[in-house]
């Protein structure tokens, strides 16, 4: 191999290992996802509440701390299509997630409510888009049995 050709390998090799580098700095996030996230509907995308996550215990618990609502509707609802404890309570100050552990890169284990139909499913969650996304999925039994959910990370 002559000199100039060396020279090119060597550079192409810098500019591939830069390249790399900065493309895993800026598309990985490994810290937990605390903070407030905003929540779309399923059907018209449009905003439907923020939602706090803090991590207790090394889990992750996420609760409402708004909702979006249109003047005509209930600024404070309850969950009464809750059972049990959540019966009735405020759907505002709710905890809708709980017990998430990490494992490896994602976080599973744990559970989700939704209060609109007051069911309770199993739930993982992992950080995408360098820790401006949550991918969310919610199922029953098995992870092939369920929905997924896009959250925003609110600034």
């Amino acid at each position: 191999m002559t000199l100039s050709k060396c020279n090119t390998f060597l550079k192409l090799i810098i500019f591939v290992s830069l390249f790399l580098l900065l493309w895993i700095e800026v598309y990985s996030y490994d810290g937990p996802p605390i903070g407030l996230w905003k929540t779309f509907d399923d059907q018209t995308r449009d905003e439907k509440s923020l939602v706090e996550i803090i991590v207790e215990d090394g889990k992750l618990t996420g609760k409402i701390d708004s909702l979006f609502l249109s003047p005509d509707e209930d600024q404070n609802p309850l969950c009464d299509e809750c059972k049990g404890e959540r019966k009735d309570e405020q759907i505002i100050g709710m905890t809708i997630l709980w017990n998430l552990k990490k494992k490896n890169d994602k976080w599973s284990g744990g559970k989700i409510l939704d209060p609109e139909n007051g069911k309770i499913y199993g739930c993982k969650l992992e950080v995408i888009e360098n820790g401006n996304k949550l991918k969310i999925r919610g199922f029953l039994g098995l992870s092939l049995l369920g929905r997924t959910q896009y959250w925003e990370k609110v600034e």
